[in-house]
């Protein structure tokens, strides 16, 4: 019996959403221009929500990209603050540069005391980062960017090799000039050669090429180890070209396996502290900070984007959602006297509340689509841009979808209304 009175409701629910969707036919078809003029609120709404939220994930997508190229557990030991914010707060809004540029630099007997007492980091590292001409025959690269670097390097950057290795703890202890070039640097010197085992110019210093690294492509942000067009080499062969005491260096270090990364920091700045000999009531003339900081920024600056966004959008979808309403309230005015019969003959308030809701989303969806289907267009008519993969995805389709739903219903709730309440007699006689 159960089962019968379930199937019975659903056949209802059927012939209503039939004869919704043959009235919402004919409301589009009877009156185009009326038509078009009410669907193209939703139209221009659904598109600018879609098309900033496929813009937005895009730019995600780029951005994130770029910070592939490291962990973002990273801990970074530093005379610069990696995140500013927290000093400029505490310095009532004001970035105090001249005070971190009379810092002293990093030094590499602080690296080995850290990597020597550490008891919760792993890949301690020391760069230096500078920029040099770097040769090979004819051909030649300048301000090509030089990392000089310790042995865990590749686990901090995520070096991933085309073909090749990375220097040995031998050729980093006795500074062997080798060195691994970038995916785009290659192309550049060698074109199609393989260059393993050729020898080049870094800064007027011969260096054995013995690996080249995977490309990463371009990328809105370039990340502090992006490797497609720079040249690693062992530290102890970078100090030829510069002053390792005077250079503006930076430890490197991740925390190991279970460990928090705010203890890590905590650890590093007692180290740094003890090998400063900074007393109790002196302040730290150095920066620890982590890069995780990055995932929180990039956060709130799409959300603040996608609040802009939808403020843009919100006063399309309120036009639109106007001119849905005006549609229906025109369609209860032409069908008043079918609604009094369908009355009169026993139809329930929820019957005509359904015919019109249903109709008024259908209509809503309608102009959605046609929203959805301009920023399709535009995805696969514009030209690739490289580094830039823009891409309409089914989530945003289906929110498209869902918010045109939405505004249907909103916009067909009060024509609904009055036509569930009108009197029989008097819509019949109207």
């Amino acid at each position: 019996m159960k089962e019968r009175r379930f199937l019975q409701k659903w056949v209802i629910f059927i012939k209503l959403f039939r004869e919704s969707a043959f009235f919402a036919f004919s409301q589009l078809m009877g009156d185009k221009f009326r038509t078009f003029l009410s669907l193209l609120g939703v139209s221009i709404g659904i598109f600018s929500i879609v098309a900033v939220f496929t813009a937005i994930d895009a730019m995600q997508t780029n951005v994130r990209k770029g910070f592939e190229a490291f962990e973002m557990d990273i801990v970074q030991i530093s005379k610069w603050p990696l995140d500013p914010t927290e000093d400029v707060i505490e310095n009532g809004g004001v970035y105090k540069w001249w005070e971190y540029l009379k810092r002293p630099s990093t030094t590499f007997n602080e690296y080995k005391f850290v990597k020597s007492n550490t008891t919760l980091g792993k890949d301690i590292t020391f760069i230096i980062n500078l920029s040099g001409t770097v040769k090979y025959q004819r051909n030649s690269i300048n301000n090509a960017a030089i990392t000089c670097t310790t042995l865990n390097f590749d686990k901090i950057a995520k070096i991933e090799l085309e073909y090749g290795r990375f220097f040995s703890a031998e050729e980093d202890n006795n500074g062997t000039a080798v060195a691994i070039i970038g995916g785009a640097l290659k192309d550049e010197l060698f074109k199609d050669r393989n260059p393993i085992g050729e020898s080049i110019k870094v800064n007027g210093y011969s260096a054995t090429v013995i690996g080249v690294t995977k490309k990463a492509g371009e990328s809105m942000v370039n990340s502090p180890f992006s490797s497609d067009e720079s040249v690693v080499i062992p530290l102890n062969f970078g100090q030829r070209m510069v002053n390792i005491r005077t250079a503006n260096n930076t430890i490197y270090g991740r925390p190991k396996d279970g460990v928090e990364q705010s203890d890590l920091e905590n650890e590093l700045k007692l180290l740094m502290r003890l090998v400063r000999r900074l007393s109790p009531t002196q302040k730290n003339n150095f920066s620890v900070g982590s890069f995780s900081f990055f995932e929180e920024l990039i956060g709130e600056i799409f959300g603040s984007i996608s609040v802009i966004g939808w403020i843009i959008a919100g006063f399309s979808l309120l036009i639109g959602g106007f001119g849905i309403a005006n549609i229906m309230f025109v369609s209860v005015k032409e069908r008043t006297n079918i609604i009094g019969i369908q009355k009169a003959l026993g139809a329930k308030k929820y019957v005509i509340m359904s015919q019109f809701l249903v109709e008024a989303v259908l209509l809503a969806i309608a102009g959605g689509l046609v929203g959805i289907s301009l920023v399709l267009l535009i995805v696969l008519l514009l030209p690739p841009i490289e580094g830039f993969v823009l891409t309409l995805s089914v989530s945003n389709i289906m929110s498209g979808v869902a918010i045109s739903s939405v505004i249907g219903i909103l916009s067909g709730l009060i024509p609904a209304w009055v036509a569930a309440n009108l009197n029989p007699v008097d819509a019949i006689n109207s």
